[in-house]
Parts: C-alpha cells; sequence; structure tokens
C-alpha cells in the first residue's frame, strides 16, 4: 500500500502528465500548459525526496 507522500507524488505526476496533453493540442495555451506541468513534477519530486521538507520563504 502505497503512503500518502506516494501517492501525492503519484497524483501530480498524473495531473503534470494531463497538463502536457493539453499542451499538445492546444498550441496557444502550449507554454503555460508546459509550465504547469514543470511545477508539478517539481513538486511531486520534492514529495517523494523530502516529505516534510518545507519551503524557505525569501526575505525582502
Amino acid at each position: 500500500m502505497p503512503s500518502h507522500s506516494e501517492l501525492a507524488a503519484k497524483l501530480l505526476r498524473d495531473a503534470a502528465t494531463f497538463f502536457k496533453t493539453i499542451a499538445e493540442q492546444n498550441p496557444p495555451l502550449k507554454e503555460q500548459m508546459d509550465e504547469n506541468a514543470d511545477v508539478f513534477e517539481q513538486v511531486a519530486d520534492l514529495v517523494e525526496t523530502d516529505p516534510n521538507g518545507q519551503i524557505e520563504e525569501e526575505q525582502q
């Protein structure tokens, strides 16, 4: 049985695949959909490698 983090990573990767499919089918949306897919894949990587990690906010 998968852990919560494994399931979350799979769902994020599935969403990235969805965005890539939309990008292929809709050239006007390609750039934005590819960017969305990249973000979802990056978050999936974070969830897999450090499920309890935190993102540090930039100080302004």
